[in-house]
């Protein structure tokens, strides 16, 4: 059973108070046991921009959804042509403060979830990544389950489509673009270099189910962390507010920085409305230096995503059983 894509939410009722400090915040994480749940806000100052926020992608583009890229082969090629455009960009993104930032603040942390499809918390060197949306990285068989790397199909498309020259100033989280139908029209769709089958990028589409064990695993974390710190995420969607609310319903603290209201509010002990980057920036050094710890280990040097690693959990080529997701 799929699901009816969730893309917009709508506050009830007055905001819930927010804060611009940090100060509630530092004590909380230099106690570690700290479990991180980032969003799409995490990865706007690399210039991919998030789907809600202001100036969000949703606000003049619909994502793909699951049930248009498995029913429909015009949707498909629709689809691959301008995330082939969008591509470049993604390989291109590199991660920003707030992710070196997360790297800094490993030995607080329980282990990072994140909504994100771009690897940028791998390439700041953070380990263990749960990608709960998937990776831009690979793409996956919807027949045999073959997952081969996105760099891979980049090459065979690229070869399939010697003339097509599409290019775009805007990119959705996802690394979709908005191309004109023209554009479209004639592009070539490879098949899966194993048996021919349907190729899909091995990420979550809207309506889809994240697999199961993935979300146990998640969680696992939420159940062994002493608080939970979301970045970067309006919480529109199930995926990401159930972990919200298993949390609080754990009485464990809830701390959200973002920019405006989420759906998670409700569930927060504290409600941070800052900049990512600074406040994370911020955050690591005070937490350090809380700690007695100097300020930590040097954030690491820009990757390629060739060099990018998802953690365990992350890698999923044949996903069994799955959960709702509620995108």
């Amino acid at each position: 059973m799929r699901t009816r894509p969730t893309l917009t939410w709508s506050p009830s009722g007055p905001p819930l108070p927010r804060t611009t400090t940090l100060t509630d915040v530092v004590p909380i994480v230099a106690d570690g046991g700290v479990l991180v749940l980032s969003g799409a806000g995490l990865s706007t100052e690399s210039g991919i921009p998030d789907y809600r926020g202001e100036g969000g992608s949703l606000r003049k583009h619909t994502p793909m959804t699951y049930e248009e890229f498995t029913t429909s082969a015009a949707g498909r090629q629709r689809y691959w042509a301008r995330s082939h455009v969008g591509w470049r960009t993604i390989v291109r993104a590199r991660p920003n403060a707030g992710h070196h930032a997360v790297a800094r603040l490993a030995p607080k942390l329980a282990g990072v979830i994140t909504q994100n499809v771009d690897g940028l918390h791998q390439a700041a060197g953070s380990r263990d990544v749960v990608e709960l949306h998937g990776g831009l990285d690979r793409v996956i068989c919807l027949d045999c389950r073959a997952v081969s790397p996105r760099l891979d199909l980049d090459r065979r498309l690229r070869e399939a489509n010697p003339s097509f020259a599409a290019t775009t100033d805007e990119i959705n989280p996802d690394g979709d673009v908005f191309l004109p139908e023209e554009a479209v029209r004639g592009f070539e769709v490879v098949g899966c270099a194993e048996c021919g089958g349907v190729l899909k990028p091995d990420v979550v589409f809207f309506g889809e189910n994240v697999p199961r064990p993935r979300v146990e695993q998640c969680y696992s974390l939420v159940d062994n962390a002493r608080a939970l710190l979301v970045l970067g995420s309006s919480l529109t969607v199930m995926s990401g507010l159930r972990f919200v609310r298993r949390a609080a319903g754990a009485g464990l603290p809830v701390v959200i920085i973002n920019r405006g209201e989420t759906r998670g509010d409700p569930f927060a002990s504290l409600r941070v409305d800052l900049p990512l980057g600074e406040a994370l920036t911020e955050l690591a050094e005070h937490t350090t230096r809380t700690a007695g710890t100097g300020t930590g280990p040097a954030p690491a040097a820009p990757a390629s995503w060739a060099a990018r690693h998802p953690g365990p959990g992350a890698r999923s080529g044949r996903p069994a059983a799955a959960e709702e997701c509620g995108r």
